[in-house]
């Protein structure tokens, strides 16, 4: 009998940063639409949110921030996109009930959010949540900024359009 693999025997995902080419993905999203990263590559600059869960307290504020936001992204010529493993029916819901301007994109089983390496957030007592980062992916299809912070949600947009404004 072979001995059961041990979790550090698994290779783990290093976290995308500056420079890294993002990795291509098709998803749904909150229209049941299917979005595919090739086909605004080039186009615009994205911002990438992923955030946990759809109505949760800082999940909420971050979107919300990111709404509140949204002329400064259209100004910027960045499209902002929030990618979580809600279904494109929960997603819809939360667009619906918080006036959310943007793509939501329903990722089950979080193989995008693994793809880019987002590391889940342990609360102890085998709590764990997917993580919460922020990516800006440039022109040419590269990641040239990210942001990391769990509890802040509301920071996310605030050090997004920093980046974006130069400041």
């Amino acid at each position: 009998i072979a001995p059961a693999a041990k979790a550090q025997d698994t290779p783990v995902q290093q976290t995308l940063t500056k420079g890294d080419k993002a990795p291509e993905f098709s998803l749904k999203d909150q229209d049941g639409k299917t979005f595919n990263l090739s086909d605004v590559v080039g186009k615009k600059k994205l911002v990438l949110f992923f955030y946990p869960k759809d109505e949760s307290p800082v999940c909420t504020k971050e979107a919300c921030a990111f709404r509140d936001a949204y002329e400064k992204y259209k100004d910027a010529d960045a499209m902002v996109i929030g990618i979580n493993n809600g279904t494109v029916e929960s997603h819809k819901a939360f667009a619906v009930k918080n006036h959310l301007p943007f793509t939501l994109l329903s990722d089950p089983g979080n193989l995008v959010l693994n793809k880019f390496g987002i590391k889940e957030q342990d609360f102890g007592n085998n709590v764990k949540v997917s993580g919460r980062e922020t990516f800006v992916i440039g022109l040419d299809g590269m990641i040239v900024y990210s942001f990391r912070d769990f509890m802040k949600g509301d920071e996310h947009s605030r050090q997004v359009l920093g980046y974006l404004s130069g400041k």
